[in-house]
């Protein structure tokens, strides 16, 4: 029985965590979260603000803004149950594109017509689970200019509510100095429902909320960690 039929038919107690792609292996999933809740985590202060807020079950469609590398695996460790991240597939190579499809990752091409991560991405969504996208596709500073229509697509196909998160603190500009432990702030929205019509246009409206939801959780985490450090009056901390 493959892994992503195995989440699909499991017990009432069933939750996003549970759901893989074809191929993925739950166990060595767990070991990947342990990782980035461990290891990935060592060279930063997190606070984690309003975890709570991620629902207990799925479907879900998180997305995030991106400035570094680090936001992914730290975001995979530190979510209540699994998820399943689209990620460029220019890093499923060697050993480590091995260890990513077998803890369930999806590789995409940016800017090419291959639908087939995306159906998977909906698969997973469909039995219940969580997908992961950076509907931003590069890395910059952590502010959102942009979002591709990528995250807007499959929660509108699927019917899965959307998940708003963003970073701050994994971003050094170059040729500033490396900093010793820096402090990495991480807020969880509310879940949103998509609005629009069908159709390109529905999605082009779609996507745009989507945009406006991270805009608002920048800069709604500024203000948060411009406001104080007091982690007793700013949400559950972690």
């Amino acid at each position: 029985m493959s892994a992503e039929r195995a989440g699909a038919s499991g017990a009432a107690s069933h939750d996003a965590g549970s759901v893989l792609p074809e191929g993925g292996s739950l166990a060595l999933h767990r070991v990947g979260r342990w990782i980035g809740a461990t290891v990935v985590r060592l060279p930063f202060r997190v606070r984690i603000h309003h975890r709570e807020r991620v629902p207990s079950s799925g479907p879900l469609v998180l997305v995030a803004n991106h400035s570094s590398l680090m936001e992914g695996p730290l975001l995979f460790g530190m979510l209540p149950h699994s998820a399943v991240f689209l990620i460029k597939h220019e890093l499923f190579r060697g050993p480590l594109g091995w260890f990513l499809r077998k803890i369930g990752q999806l590789p995409v091409r940016r800017g090419e017509p291959d639908r087939r991560p995306l159906l998977a991405a909906v698969r997973v969504l469909r039995a219940g689970g969580l997908v992961a996208v950076f509907p931003e596709g590069t890395r910059g500073t952590g502010d959102v200019k942009t979002a591709q229509d990528g995250a807007a697509w499959l929660a509108r196909t699927s019917g899965a509510r959307v998940l708003p998160v963003v970073c701050r603190g994994t971003y050094r500009p170059p040729g500033s100095r490396r900093r010793f432990l820096p402090r990495v702030d991480v807020l969880f929205g509310e879940p949103v429902t998509l609005t629009g019509a069908k159709g390109r246009t529905g999605l082009s409206e779609a996507t745009e909320q989507i945009r406006d939801e991270l805009v608002a959780l920048v800069a709604e985490l500024d203000r948060t960690v411009g406001g104080g450090r007091d982690d007793k009056a700013r949400g559950k901390q972690a």
